[in-house]
């Protein structure tokens, strides 16, 4: 076992203790969060409280009142900070597992990757809607490296959830930021980002929060990654944006054309959007026809069912270059005979070694090959479809049935119930483990 993961069993064992004072999964992990920059701060000689923790509720409420107000880093991870533990023995508890570990300098490596693994478990919480935010890191590895960012790019997420493409693409890009809408959400990519060495305690937060599809920010970007929210909220109008030329309620449709306005001349853009952006009328039909006639469409990736919290998720991920078309859009089917599951079965990045290797980063697309799942639609084409349908599967001309090679029904759901007793039994000896052994067992 490595030591992040030794590190999040620990932190995860409480989360279960903390369950019946009502303080759900995500809740949890902001609270990590709270403590955890205290912590930090303080052992880079900062402090800026974490001295002053002895476990009282209103006096810990206090001080995150206070630092809801500071600038930078600061405000976007204390915005709204509201403490849920209101136990003074579990807050004391809490606080004795987080000065336990060294959170900064040689420790950075194991503490982001322990922070990665606890939003990924935060994510596991369907009923919060949290899977919403975290986008499967498999995925964003290897958008990442077909997208291929380098130091000379400005990279930005203008939905940028937990910070999973900022942080891949961090690792070789000059500056990233994003923007994220929601405050909670947003203090987690900050805090994330934080952990893996991008910003400092002290300076500006790259995580701004606010609504991207507000007004054109005017800035422009080389790199654009994204994986917009899915769905549609009651009462959403369509922004009254100029730069759009589709007006809609449809939130992935102006995310889209969002990406488009601020992608400078020549940049690389990769979103990740459900089916219904491929083939809805109206709207659709609109930034559909200007992707292939303003922009370069070039690929297209259907992802497999089963690799998102949200269930019956169907998505894509659209790479689209601001550069004069190519007149080809070669899109590569994941899905049809794959399927896979959160648990027993989860998509793994060498999942997406074919798709990565038939994409070609940094060879001229006129190199690549067509074969079973990687096929080259003309623009021409496309645009003659009724209403630009991008709605594309050909396996069974290609004689794979659709669907073949997945699992039946009655197997699927064995499998899905075997998934859920085993993270139960887990949670029992997660629980267990953290109140210790039963009076008079030694």
């Amino acid at each position: 076992m490595t030591d992040a993961r030794r590190l999040v069993d620990r932190l995860w064992s409480f989360c279960h203790v903390l369950r019946d004072d009502g303080v759900g999964a995500v809740e949890y992990v902001e609270q990590l969060t709270y403590l955890l920059f205290l912590k930090m701060a303080q052992e880079r000689g900062t402090d800026l409280g974490w001295r002053r923790l002895t476990g009282t509720p209103a006096a810990y409420q206090d001080l995150l009142g206070e630092l809801a107000g500071r600038p930078g880093v600061l405000g976007t991870i204390y915005a709204g900070a509201r403490n849920r533990i209101q136990d003074p023995a579990k807050l004391r508890r809490l606080i004795e597992l987080i000065d336990r570990e060294h959170w900064t300098g040689s420790g950075a490596d194991v503490a982001g990757d322990a922070y990665e693994e606890l939003l990924s478990r935060g994510a596991e919480d369907v009923k919060s809607g949290a899977g919403q935010y975290f986008t499967p890191r498999p995925v964003v590895q290897a958008v990442v490296a077909c997208v291929r960012p380098t130091a000379a790019d400005t990279v930005v997420d203008p939905a940028a959830g937990t910070g999973g493409f900022l942080l891949e693409a961090a690792k070789v890009a000059r500056s990233v930021g994003g923007m994220e809408l929601v405050d909670g959400t947003a203090r987690l990519a900050a805090m994330n980002l934080l952990l893996h060495g991008v910003g400092t305690p002290d300076g500006p937060s790259p995580v701004e929060v606010g609504d991207a599809l507000a007004a054109d920010p005017g800035r422009r970007y080389s790199v654009v990654l994204s994986n917009p929210p899915f769905g549609r909220r009651a009462g959403e109008r369509a922004p009254a944006r100029a730069d759009f030329t589709a007006a809609t309620a449809n939130k992935q449709l102006n995310f889209v054309q969002h990406i488009a306005t601020i992608l400078d001349t020549g940049g690389r853009a990769a979103v990740v959007v459900p089916d219904n952006v491929l083939f809805e009328g109206g709207a659709g039909e609109t930034v559909r026809r200007r992707l292939l006639c303003d922009f370069d469409l070039h690929t297209m990736l259907r992802l497999p069912t089963g690799i998102f919290y949200a269930q019956g998720v169907k998505a894509n991920v659209l790479f689209f270059d601001r550069t004069p078309p190519s007149g080809v859009l070669w899109v590569y089917d994941l899905r049809a005979g794959v399927h896979f599951t959160l648990k027993q079965d989860p998509l793994r990045r060498e999942h997406l070694d074919g798709f990565v290797a038939a994409y070609r980063p940094g060879e001229p697309r006129t190199s690549r090959v067509r074969d079973a799942r990687f096929r080259p639609y003309g623009h021409a084409e496309l645009l003659a479809r009724h209403g630009v349908d991008l709605d594309l599967t050909w396996t069974a001309e290609a004689g794979e049935p659709r669907g073949s090679g997945e699992v039946d029904e009655p197997q699927r759901l064995a499998r899905a119930i075997v998934e859920d007793l085993t993270a139960a039994l887990r949670e029992f000896e997660a629980v267990a483990l953290e109140l210790g052994p039963e009076p008079g067992t030694g």
